[in-house]
This record gives C-alpha cells, structure tokens and sequence, in this order.
C-alpha cells in the first residue's frame, strides 16, 4: 500500500492532469465558441462551426466533470472553500454553460435570422465567460483569497465577488482566454476548409500573440507579488490539519520553487516555445500539428502555473496559517486509494471512447455537408 503522504503527491499530478484534460478538450469547444461570431460571417458558415465541434462538446465535458469530482473527493475543504468564497463567480459560469445545450440542440431548428443570431451570441458567451474566469479563478489563488477557519475548522470568507476581479486576476483571465481561443482556432483549421479555416488561422494567430504578451506579463508580475512559503509544515503522513503550520510571505515568494530547482524553468519556456511552433505550424499550413502543439501549450501553462503554486492549493491572505496545502487538506488514506484504484479502471476508458469518437467523425466539415444534410445539422 501507498503512503499516505506519497498518495496525497499522486493525487496533486491527477488532478493537475484531469485540468489539462479539460483545458485540451473541452477548451477547444469554447474556444470555437468563442470564435463563432467572427470566424463564420454567413449562417452556414457559422453552421459549419458549430458541426466541427456539436457531436463532441457534451461528451468532453466529462474531463469538467470528473475534474470537479475529484476535487470534491480528494480535496474536500478546497472543494468547500472555493465553493463558498467564489460562489457567485462560479454560478456565472454555470449561467453561461446554460447557452451551450440550448444553443446547439436549438439553435438550426428555426428559420429565423434574430433567433439564430441570438443563440450565436449565446454560444459565444458559454465559450468565451467560462474561459475567461477560469483564468480569473487561477490568478485569484497567487493573490491569495480572503478566508480563515476557526478552532472547529469551520471556514469563513470575508472578501466579495468585486475582490476577485483584481487587475492580476483580469491578466492572468486574458492568458486563459486567449489559450484556449488560439487552441479552438487551431482545432477549426483541422476540422474546415476555405474562408472559415482562413478566418481561423489568423484568429489563432492573433490569440497566439495576446497569450505570448500576456503570459510573459503575468510571470513578470508575480515577481512583485507577496508569494507563500511553508515553514514548519505538517508532517506530510500525518492525518490533515489546516491550521497545524506556519505559514510566511516573502516578495517574489510564487518563483521559490524555480530557485530551488531550476530545471522547472524549462515548463514556460517550453511553453512560450510551443506558442510560437503553433504559429510557425500554422504559416506552413500543417494544422494538425498546430493543434498538438496547442494542446501542448495547455499543459505548459497549468503546469506552470501548478509549479509556482505548489504545495499551496488554495493560500489566504488575511489568515495565511489557513492557507490549503496538498498535505492538510486531502481527503483519508483510504478514500484516496480508491480513489486512485477508479482512475486506473476508468481514466483508460475514457480516452479509448473519445479517441474512437473522433476517429469515427474525423475530417473536413464542409458547406455542402451542411446543404445535403440540413435537417439533421446542428
């Protein structure tokens, strides 16, 4: 059997894992939700859009899913925690995911130019409104969050949702955006042909640039951020106590990690590397593996990002000897086991099915595909 404190590290690279699952599969749905209304400029055309990612987009919010589900069994109080403190940010996420069914189950059935528009629209905020406080969410955990638990461990968050859009929270939500726009542009590229898989070359491109920019300003940024050390730490086998440890911020303290082992400096050079590949696929017109390096992107900047973090999962910035670490805030030895037992059986399962789901519906979607099918088309 595992070690407790060895299982609580295991479920650290499966959960960051389950993250770029989704950043990689699910991402590329919102970002060709983000990039409807620009990259189809006729009704067909946006129809095209939409069919390169309608069969798919339900079945890769599984890695949504099973990622929030594993952070509620295998962090419970970070689950709570965040559920509490950024309720309303997340119930706008909810809010927004509401377009994606309606609007692609709907959307095509009428034929009627401002009801078309209207759930264009919509589709565009369920691609674009998530993507973007995902980032805000992220940014929000280097600035730590508002919140401390009392002697019964009870949590309590003192900060509001306006805390949150904090201009390094707004940055760090532009990095998420714009990587998952320039992976959705590069997924189009692959799935379309003519004006549209121009449109979106060039729409990745420009996203490319905003997440170089961007992702660069934001590691600039941290340098001057109060970042957290743990200093008498829980014994990493002992059973979790949030408030068993001390905690210290140091100025620049988010970049300890790579002053401590510098070949993690290679995660955001690769990853800016990675961007630019992207573009250079692009230029040479090999779309396929503009999208492999944009998937790679993904990991690259969660990973990053995990990195500079860990093992903080969740930090405090009123009450820092609340702050949530991989160590204290872990569910049991034995649910963790399980845990992990499932992930063996069924994480193979999950990207066998999705494999052969797009290996089934892989190839151009094309205008004269929507025409010869247009009462069974999205």
């Amino acid at each position: 059997m595992l070690e407790y404190a060895t299982l609580k590290v295991i479920w650290w690279v499966l959960v960051g894992v389950l993250l770029m699952g989704f950043a990689i599969m699910d991402g590329h749905d919102m970002g060709v939700g983000t990039l409807l209304p620009w990259v189809g400029r006729k009704d067909d055309e946006r129809r095209v859009v939409i069919n390169t990612i309608g069969p798919h987009w339900d079945g890769n919010q599984v890695w949504f899913i099973t990622a929030g589900g594993a952070i509620f069994a295998a962090w419970p109080l970070v689950y709570a925690t965040a559920f509490s403190g950024m309720y309303w940010a997340l119930l706008a996420v909810l809010w927004a995911l509401f377009f994606r069914p309606v609007g692609f189950d709907y959307r095509s059935k009428v034929q009627d130019q401002r009801w078309r528009s209207t759930w264009d629209w919509g589709l565009f905020i369920g691609g674009a409104v998530p993507a973007l406080l995902f980032g805000v969410a992220f940014g929000n955990l280097f600035l730590g969050l508002p919140f401390y638990f009392d002697a019964d461990l009870r949590s309590y968050y003192t900060g509001s949702f306006w805390q949150l859009l904090h201009p390094f929270a707004l940055l760090s939500g532009i990095v998420s955006l714009s990587m998952l726009t320039m992976h959705g542009g590069n997924y189009l590229a692959l799935r379309t042909e003519g004006d549209i898989q121009h449109r979106a070359r060039k729409a990745s491109r420009i996203a490319a640039v905003v997440l170089i920019i961007s992702f660069l300003a934001a590691g600039f940024w941290l340098r001057f951020l109060p970042g957290y050390e743990l200093v008498n730490g829980p014994d990493a086998n002992a059973l979790p106590n949030p408030l068993g440890k001390s905690v210290i911020m140091t100025t620049g303290g988010w970049l300890l990690r790579y002053q401590i082992a510098p070949w993690m400096a290679t995660l955001p050079v690769l990853t800016i590397l990675g961007i630019v590949g992207s573009m250079f696929c692009l230029h040479l017109k090999k779309d396929g593996m503009a999208f492999i390096m944009s998937a790679l992107v993904n990991c690259g900047v969660i990973s990053t990002a995990g990195v500079a973090l860990f093992p903080f999962i969740m930090p405090s910035s009123t009450h820092p000897e609340s702050s949530l670490t991989v160590w204290d805030s872990v569910s049991s030895k034995g649910t963790l086991g399980i845990m992990l037992i499932a992930v063996v059986i069924f994480l193979p399962m999950i990207v066998a099915y999705t494999s052969w789901a797009y290996k089934v519906m892989a190839g151009k979607v094309t205008l004269e595909f929507i025409h010869k099918n247009d009462k069974n088309a999205y």
